[in-house]
């Protein structure tokens, strides 16, 4: 098993705090700290809206502007993990920040669930496959969008075994899957718990579970039970800060709590080698036990929802983000009509606010060289009635 602390940007920039929170992390039992590469630019359009903050009102895009750090930041930071004996990741969000960051050699590359479809970055991501372990969460996505995404990380496969480096006893698989849902915070009634073994049989790689939830414990150990090996939860030294994700995160003693709760978990179902009927049934009768112990604590009707179909089905509390939170076609400067569209003129970005959302960003290389059919606006979403 291996437990994340989803840092992100809850730095806020600074490299102090930074090295606060990745000692709260090792505190805490992670095993790996996960930061998140922004640039503004490679995210969404400056146009895109506002977010509220307990700060006050603020343009998105300013916000992340504000989180930029330079490559030496997160290479400090990366230092600073190993010296606690833990890995390092990192989401990028465009080619800049993946080229920056594979640069430095983390343990591991994070694809963030609005990446999913971000098929520049995944064609790029793929072409490290070889030497560095890639995570994939799976939030706002449907099953052909994670099977498109696999397809396209595992096209540089080779026959031969994959070198993946070691970090003291820390081993990671070249590819993990993560089941997510992008809500914030995320209802623990609509996880679907077990669409951690779908998607491991179905794709026949390891899954495990990003959480979202605010609680510190439910999603965590069920996701344990069934056969999640990576837990990836946010951590912030205290939920009142103003960091962009840090309402969701645990702090320190719930993130201990949550570590001390899934490796119960692990101990007591164990991980049974013998593939025999009688290890099946042992290791089904734990399983049961796990289940009827979060049911006395958190009800069997809410244990139940959690656990869900096992159906891989967008959560409804993500439905109306499907599209908007997810990548698609943008233009990035005002045009007039009879232009022809350029790779500059257009970019592969989160619609998120107040945009519309354009098509999707398998058709980049498709509309370069269309004529447009009437004026557009800086941020409007790419649609084909556009282009003559």
């Amino acid at each position: 098993m291996t437990i994340i602390a989803e840092i992100g940007t809850a730095h806020n920039g600074s490299l102090e705090k930074a090295y606060e929170l990745i000692d709260a992390a090792c505190q805490a039992g992670a095993d790996m700290v996960k930061f998140q590469w922004v640039y503004a630019d490679e995210i969404l359009h400056p146009n895109t809206g506002f977010v509220t903050l307990p700060g006050g009102k603020i343009r998105l895009y300013d916000r992340f502007k504000s989180l930029e750090v330079p490559q030496e930041f997160f290479a400090k930071c990366l230092e600073y993990a190993h010296k606690n004996d833990m890995l390092f990741a990192c989401s990028p969000f465009g080619l800049r920040s993946l080229k920056e960051l594979v640069q430095i050699k983390p343990d591991a590359i994070k694809i963030a669930s609005p990446e999913v479809n971000h098929i520049p970055l995944l064609k790029a991501t793929a072409s490290y496959y070889r030497n560095i372990p890639i995570i994939l969460s799976s939030g706002v996505s449907k099953l052909g969008d994670i099977e498109k995404a696999i397809n396209i990380l595992e096209n540089e496969k080779e026959t031969s075994q994959k070198h993946i480096p070691v970090f003291g006893n820390k081993k990671l698989s070249p590819l993990t899957l993560l089941h997510c849902i992008t809500f914030y915070p995320a209802p623990e009634t609509e996880y679907n718990v077990r669409c951690v073994d779908t998607l491991h049989r179905v794709f026949g790689i390891p899954a495990g579970i990003s959480d979202h939830s605010l609680d510190s414990i439910l999603i965590p150990v069920l996701s344990t039970a069934m056969g999640g090996t990576m837990i990836e939860k946010h951590i912030t030294l205290s939920r009142k800060t103003d960091g962009l994700d840090d309402p969701v995160a645990l702090e320190p003693e719930q993130f201990s709590m949550m570590v001390h709760a899934v490796h119960q978990t692990i101990a007591v179902i164990g991980r049974f080698t013998k593939d025999d009927i009688a290890s099946r049934r042992e290791e089904n009768s734990a399983i049961e036990e796990i289940i009827r112990q979060m049911s006395n604590e958190y009800g069997k009707e809410k244990v139940m929802a959690a656990l869900g179909t096992g159906i891989k089905r967008l959560a409804k509390s993500e439905l109306a983000n499907y599209g908007r939170t997810n990548r698609s076609l943008h233009f990035m400067n005002d045009m007039k009509k009879g232009q022809t569209i350029t790779e500059q003129d257009i970019s592969v970005l989160r619609t998120e606010k107040i945009l519309t959302p354009g098509i999707a960003p398998d058709y980049f290389e498709t509309v370069i060289g269309a004529a447009l059919k009437h004026d557009v606006k800086a941020g409007d979403g790419v649609q084909w009635e556009q282009m003559l």
